[in-house]
């Protein structure tokens, strides 16, 4: 009893050991500051897991871009300021709302112009359709006037 108790309290603090990883915490000269920083991690993409902002994230990456970003908001840079440095390090992609360039113009126009293209091939496929089935060939012509012959009769 005493092993599976001892085995037990090592396995649990194997696995509560999680729990106490650190927390990054900033301190702010004052709460604007620390508001510019909040808004900032929340719209700045981990370029690592490109699927969560800098403030969800736990890669390495993400929390050199958390300290970054907070020693430059520490700096007084403003909001803008700190996204174009980003910007220039990581490209329009850090961003989750990138602006509408030359670059990045197909991806701002690409959702619309596929379903535009889905629209456009569907319309060309009914009227084929409808078409096809107005139109009759030669043997359904022949026939066609066979019957109506018999019904003059």
């Amino acid at each position: 009893m005493k092993k599976l108790t001892a085995i037990l309290f090592l396995l649990s603090t194997i696995f509560a050991s999680n729990v106490y990883s650190a927390i990054d915490t900033f301190e702010f000269d004052n709460a604007e500051q620390e508001q510019v920083f909040q808004d900032l991690t929340k719209i700045l993409r981990c370029p690592k897991c490109q699927n969560q902002n800098i403030s969800d994230s736990n890669a390495e990456l993400a929390k050199d871009l958390r300290n970054k970003t907070y020693e430059l908001v520490k700096q007084g840079k403003t909001q803008d300021e700190v996204v174009d440095y980003m910007v220039a390090r990581f490209g329009n992609f850090v961003r989750y709302d990138p602006p509408i360039t030359p670059a990045t113009i197909f991806l701002w126009l690409g959702p619309v112009l596929f379903i535009l293209f889905g629209f456009i091939v569907l319309f060309k496929q009914a009227q084929k359709k409808s078409r096809k089935e107005d139109e009759l060939d030669s043997e359904e012509e022949s026939r066609l006037q066979k019957i109506l012959k018999q019904g003059d009769k």
